[in-house]
């Protein structure tokens, strides 16, 4: 497992391309950990920037890319390091106990810490544990599941969809 991996390698592995693609590196990451290091929300463009200001509830985005170059990691980690062309899609299903200790990430000094712990999971979903820090100072953290086969989650017998 390589230990670190640069902005290009990282946007290889996500759908998220150009300067939607907020990770700068990963630093580290094993089959049940990642940490990454970010300088985008100083970026006066960043695309998720609103009003002038660039809100600590965008730090989701950062560990939902976080979570889905992970889980690129890991599945190609399975397969013997043969690099798929195309990601494996992975929606952002739900967050909870999510802590916003800033209310602005873009006036932030230095670098983003982004890491993410994947608790549990199946070929379907996956639950991790996810933090953004700056230095010692947690900025945001929470748990998010990621569906990684919306349609192999079939509604139960009887369900009506819409």
């Amino acid at each position: 497992m390589p230990a670190t991996l640069q902005h290009d390698e990282i946007a290889r592995r996500i759908p998220h391309q150009g300067n939607m693609c907020l990770l700068d590196v990963v630093t580290s990451w094993d089959d049940s950990h990642i940490q990454c290091q970010a300088s985008s929300h100083h970026a006066p463009d960043h695309p998720l920037r609103a009003y002038g200001r660039l809100g600590a509830a965008c730090g989701v985005e950062y560990a939902a890319q976080a979570m889905a170059v992970h889980g690129a990691l890991v599945a190609e980690s399975l397969a013997d390091g043969q690099t798929s062309t195309t990601p494996r899609a992975g929606y952002l299903a739900s967050m909870r106990s999510v802590t916003l200790h800033v209310d602005r990430l873009d006036a932030v000094a230095g670098f983003l810490t982004v890491s993410a712990e994947r608790i549990t999971g199946d070929d379907h979903t996956v639950l991790y544990n996810f933090s953004v820090q700056a230095g010692a100072q947690t900025l945001l953290s929470g748990r998010a599941v990621v569906v990684l086969d919306a349609a192999a989650l079939s509604p139960p017998a009887g369900a009506h969809t819409a």
